[in-house]
């Protein structure tokens, strides 16, 4: 996932802080904006999670800090929600006229409301995802309530949410009481997902309710079992982003994804270093998909791990070579299930005459066949399984040449 550092101006002239992710390729299909939660910023774990899963369909995603927050300019007082919509307004300005419209908004929390509303005004945005998003802007209040009386007594006062002090004064307490929520749902009619746990305890998942209650066909919703607000576990937010992704394609043409230059590569993987462990993108024309490592070596266990996608290439190669096969045979042939484990085993515990013993690359496949089959035919097919493409690549002399590219 490629990240590249933002600063977008805003319509009162705030510098708002913002980070543009970019697919394996660096070409999106398609461009997405990310609205973080009530008194949060973009680099929250959640944001990031999502906003990678998203360009693994295809997005180019920005994720920016509201007005106050982050590291954009501007005073906390100044992103009551009428300031937060003006915010996912400009940025669309600029994605718009930089690189290309958004068409997506994806909004969590109180940032999901915001989201609804500015998919109202724009009409690049063909979809909108809302994840544990009220069902009413006047729901937020709560988190501030404890200083509404000393608001109206004094103008401006320091409150405290989230265990973090912030300066509100009685404009950003009366701005929450001036946009009609359920009106806006009601007559948004653009493709509506609503995500939301079932056990969230700081919007309960009646909003989700009244919001998809509120919401015209096409409306979808997806519950984040077990899951907090915030998506604390990385898994959820990884899935929350998988979903969205997988949700919105129903609504877009499908678009065969763009390969860097040099022209006519097959694949490309990329990691960032800076976010990422091991998490690495990697891309063909029409699929993409993220190899990672497990937890115990230091990754986020997101993907398969690279050796693991050697076995599936292998397993997969094989699984359709038996399945030509068979279908040119005649034979009966139902399912095909390969087993494959990669080690380093030694040559003596091979078995292997070697000069030099050695530790080698060991590759076990096993093979399990469903259908009317004698023995004969069995053993066959077992032989053929070695006949496969890759399985011959991977045992004969392979030279890989490595290009250094500017």
């Amino acid at each position: 996932m490629k990240s590249t550092k933002l600063e977008i101006p805003n319509k009162k002239g705030h510098k708002l802080q913002a980070y543009l992710e970019l697919p394996a390729n660096q070409k999106p299909n398609h461009y997405a904006i990310f609205a973080h939660c009530f008194t949060c910023n973009s680099t929250l774990g959640a944001v990031k999670n999502i906003s990678r899963a998203l360009t693994q369909h295809g997005f180019g995603v920005v994720r920016f800090d509201f007005t106050g927050l982050g590291r954009s300019e501007g005073a906390f007082a100044e992103s009551h929600f009428s300031g937060n919509i003006e915010d996912l307004l400009s940025v669309s300005d600029h994605l718009a006229k930089h690189y290309q419209a958004p068409s997506l908004l994806v909004g969590h929390s109180l940032g999901g409301a915001a989201a609804i509303v500015a998919a109202s005004k724009l009409e690049n945005i063909k979809a909108v995802a809302t994840i544990g998003a009220p069902a009413t802007v006047q729901h937020v209040t709560h988190l501030f309530s404890h200083g509404l009386e000393e608001v109206k007594e004094k103008g401006e006062v320091e409150v405290n949410i989230g265990g973090r002090p912030f300066k509100i004064d009685q404009e950003f307490v009366a701005d929450f009481g001036k946009t009609d929520l359920p009106k806006i749902t009601k007559e948004l009619r653009k493709p509506l997902l609503i995500m939301h746990a079932p056990f969230d305890q700081i919007v309960g998942v009646e909003n989700a309710h009244q919001l998809y209650h509120n919401a015209h066909h096409p409306k979808s919703f997806i519950s984040l079992d077990q899951a907090d607000h915030l998506l604390t576990e990385s898994r959820d937010s990884a899935y929350a982003g998988n979903m969205i992704g997988s949700w919105v394609q129903r609504y877009f043409e499908p678009v065969e994804h763009a390969m860097p230059d040099p022209e006519g590569e097959q694949l490309v993987g990329h990691l960032n270093l800076v976010e990422d462990h091991f998490t690495t993108s990697i891309q063909t024309k029409r699929h993409a998909f993220i190899a990672d490592e497990p937890g115990s070596v230091g990754g986020d266990d997101f993907g398969p791990s690279p050796y693991e996608f050697l076995n599936a290439g292998l397993a997969a190669c094989t699984a359709m070579t038996l399945k030509l096969y068979a279908e040119r045979k005649k034979w009966d042939l139902r399912e095909v299930f390969v087993y494959i484990t990669y080690s380093k085993k030694h040559s003596d515990d091979l078995k292997l005459d070697l000069d030099e013993p050695k530790r080698l690359d060991h590759l076990q496949k096993k093979l399990r066949f469903v259908g009317n089959l004698d023995t004969a035919q069995r053993q066959r097919l077992a032989e053929i399984a070695s006949k496969c493409p890759v399985h011959k690549t991977l045992q004969s002399e392979v030279i890989i040449a490595t290009e250094l590219l500017e």
